[in-house]
């Protein structure tokens, strides 16, 4: 049985948050990607690959060029997953706030 790959693979790895924020600028070939890292063509075309797979990027074939597009909607995954979890940080923050608040005016009150 194979591994579905999901969004959550995808921006695991620092070079595909790369790449994804390079083709977010615009279309690029992997030739011209692969000209940005220090590793050989065929790691970023893997790369590629997974983010195809995972529906972040398509490719487009022009003549004997294949470009990366990014295909940004499907970070919404990720995005209303972390989502859930802002609102907890927020509460906690926010509670940290009211506590510091709380002891700089009883070091106040204590002058």
């Amino acid at each position: 049985m194979e591994a579905r790959r999901d969004v959550f693979q995808a921006i695991a790895d620092p070079t595909r948050r790369e790449i994804i924020g390079m083709v977010a600028h615009e279309s690029l070939n992997v030739n011209a990607l692969a000209e940005k890292f220090d590793v050989s063509r065929q790691a970023v075309s893997l790369h590629v690959k997974i983010l195809q797979e995972c529906g972040l990027i398509s490719i487009r074939q022009q003549g004997r060029e294949r470009y990366c597009e990014a295909k940004l909607e499907g970070l919404a995954e990720a995005s209303q997953w972390i989502e859930q979890y802002k609102q907890f940080w927020m509460d906690k923050f926010d509670s940290l706030d009211k506590y510091l608040i709380k002891i700089q005016s009883e070091k106040k009150t204590d002058k």
